[in-house]
């Protein structure tokens, strides 16, 4: 008796034919649009969600009502107002693709409301704080050098943590104090890097470094390694302030972040001019950087006690 033919369940076939539109329209964005790797990897993870709220529906039968689901459903799963904004952009980036490839005649994604964003301000340490997590990495630990350089360059120079993890030998100039990150897009910037910061990260050049890049099978280019020689994955150094966040005593909720949001909260309320501050965040709009100038309490209070009748 012949045996009757496997048939995949529906659900099943409609969520592998979306994972072949996610993988077609990520190749697109590398080939076509000649995106940055590490924006390509987002829009891949945010398609993810994307799939597992699907649940096996066609998304040529979803309408606009059940899409205006997606943003109550990534709120539910604890997404902060600003990623579940990024996760509806991706959707509609991503709609639009399907439409222009013809897999959907009608882009009902277009008709989805922008989501409202509610300006937070971002977690800033004291100088203080600054001095006692920059000092958390324990003398005598393994790659404690390292970790102390990580951080103070996090700091010194406000980079994001996707730069550091690529910033490469060749991008360090410590004799000139300056050292060159790679941001969004492969835009190249210059950064001065402080004396505190130089030494630091010389100790670690000519203490740890050599050691682990013997490790590795061949010259690795990039500055940071981990214990095995490879290039240090953003992950880690994510962990890395985690962990060094409780040694010191400071906020639970800190991130590499935090460090670059106080780079640039500490230079604003030393006076540094918010175009120079723009540049050395790489910020493509200045708009994204006056954020910082509503983050300093203390400049507002000595301006109220100043000028207020009654400060």
């Amino acid at each position: 008796m012949a045996q009757k033919k496997l048939i995949k369940p529906r659900r099943e076939r409609t969520a592998n034919e979306v994972r072949e539109h996610r993988e077609a329209f990520l190749r697109y964005l590398r080939s076509e649009c000649h995106l940055a790797e590490n924006t390509v990897k987002a829009y891949g993870r945010d398609l993810e969600r994307l799939i597992k709220w699907l649940a096996g529906r066609r998304l040529a039968g979803l309408t606009v009502a059940e899409l205006a689901g997606y943003p109550a459903w990534l709120r539910e799963q604890g997404l902060a107002p600003t990623s579940v904004s990024r996760h509806v952009v991706s959707l509609k980036v991503f709609f639009k693709y399907l439409q222009l490839e013809g897999v959907l005649t009608e882009n009902q994604a277009d008709l989805l409301a922008a989501q409202k964003l509610w300006q937070k301000i971002p977690t800033v340490l004291s100088p203080r704080e600054v001095e006692a997590l920059l000092a958390a990495p324990p003398k005598g630990e393994p790659l404690w050098r390292r970790d102390r350089a990580i951080l103070e360059m996090l700091y010194a120079t406000g980079c994001r943590v996707s730069e550091l993890a690529t910033v490469k030998l060749a991008d360090l100039h410590l004799a000139e104090r300056f050292c060159r990150c790679h941001g969004k897009g492969d835009k190249q910037r210059m950064v001065p890097l402080g004396e505190p910061a130089c030494q630091v990260i010389a100790d670690y050049l000519e203490k740890e470094r050599p050691k682990l890049a013997k490790r590795a099978a061949s010259e690795p280019a990039e500055l940071f390694l981990s214990s095995r020689g490879r290039p240090l994955r953003r992950e880690r150094i994510w962990e890395l302030v985690k962990k060094c966040a409780a040694i010191a005593g400071v906020s639970s909720s800190l991130s590499p972040h935090s460090l670059r949001h106080s780079f640039a909260t500490h230079l604003l309320a030393g006076g540094a001019d918010l175009r120079h501050v723009q540049e050395m965040l790489g910020h493509a709009s200045i708009a994204t950087t006056q954020l910082y100038t509503h983050v300093d309490h203390t400049r507002l209070k000595k301006v109220h006690e100043a000028f207020h009748p009654r400060g």
